[in-house]
């Protein structure tokens, strides 16, 4: 099987339902205003001009992974930060992570074969558990993610992880490929399932923008780095835990953009700036092409 971006588009709607004008993945979100300054490390790590410690503005997206634009969030789900930075001259460059620390899919086939067996139909009874017994890896994802699956107190109140290896290209020509980590500056905080239940179906929307209202919110920015002989091109592995962290700048939060148009807005993980290159990850290398199929689908007001 090799799958179209349309193809990819078109199995998250059999699970989720079209709905016109929102994304096919993470229908649900919010968009707000913020500002990254990065710090001397990430300066010495990579040129690229977001990473030179002047603050630059950010548009920041934070969402459920549901591609029902009514998805509760007081249910577990993925949750998305994706973040858009402004840079000189009307360019922007966007860092895209999710709440899960284990995306287990080498390529784009995988993942969309995952979403299929989700679909909801009578036959998901035998069809999921069949799925299981023939992708045992996936069970062991399944309990590793179970964890960050619950709902947080905030969707400031989780940790967000990079799936994809970029090599970062210093001034003096030295490389070498990093993750992206979102720190929240308030700890990870998770609800019970009675707490969560009780806050409503849009409390995490609520909740941000009240606090929004009273102050702002911060994320940390870490890159891991790869050791050499550390897979960069296979989303699916995990590097060591043990290897360099890099505090690379801080996020700030400061309130909701009730302007844009945030169904307008595609934040792809594949727009880098110089100073960034795209590593051969293959599902990496997918997404601009399925993002472009998904935005000019939603743009045309279709499913």
């Amino acid at each position: 099987m090799t799958i179209t971006p349309q193809g990819a588009v078109d199995a998250a709607n059999d699970v989720f339902g079209r709905h016109p004008g929102r994304r096919a993945l993470h229908a649900k979100g919010v968009l707000c205003r913020g500002t990254f300054t990065a710090t001397a490390d990430a300066a010495r790590l990579t040129r690229a001009a977001h990473m030179q410690g002047e603050p630059v503005a950010a548009e920041v997206r934070l969402s459920n992974g549901s591609g029902h634009p009514r998805s509760p969030d007081n249910a577990p789900d993925v949750r998305g930060l994706a973040v858009k930075f402004a840079l000189a001259e009307g360019s922007k460059t966007d860092i895209v992570t999710q709440s899960l620390p284990w995306f287990a899919f080498r390529d784009p086939d995988g993942f969309v074969e995952f979403l299929r067996a989700q679909r909801r139909a009578p036959s998901m009874l035998w069809r999921f558990p069949a799925y299981l017994i023939t992708h045992p890896h996936m069970v062991r994802a399944l309990r590793v993610n179970a964890p960050a699956l619950r709902v947080p107190e905030s969707y400031v109140s989780l940790r967000f992880y990079g799936i994809h290896a970029f090599r970062w290209i210093a001034a003096d020509g030295s490389s070498r490929y990093v993750r992206y980590e979102w720190v929240p500056g308030d700890g990870d905080r998770r609800l019970g399932v009675r707490e969560a239940r009780s806050r409503g179906r849009d409390f995490l929307q609520e909740e941000l923008r009240a606090r929004l209202a009273r102050g702002s919110a911060e994320f940390s920015l870490e890159v891991q780095i790869a050791a050499p002989g550390d897979p960069v091109d296979d989303p699916s592995k995990r590097w060591p835990p043990q290897r360099e962290r890099v505090l690379a700048g801080r996020l700030e939060i400061v309130e909701v953009d009730e302007e844009t148009n945030e169904n307008a807005l595609v934040f792809d993980p594949a727009n880098v700036t110089d100073g960034i290159e795209l590593s051969d990850d293959p599902v990496l290398r997918f997404r601009p092409e399925a993002y472009s199929a998904s935005a000019a689908r939603r743009m045309s007001n279709t499913a």
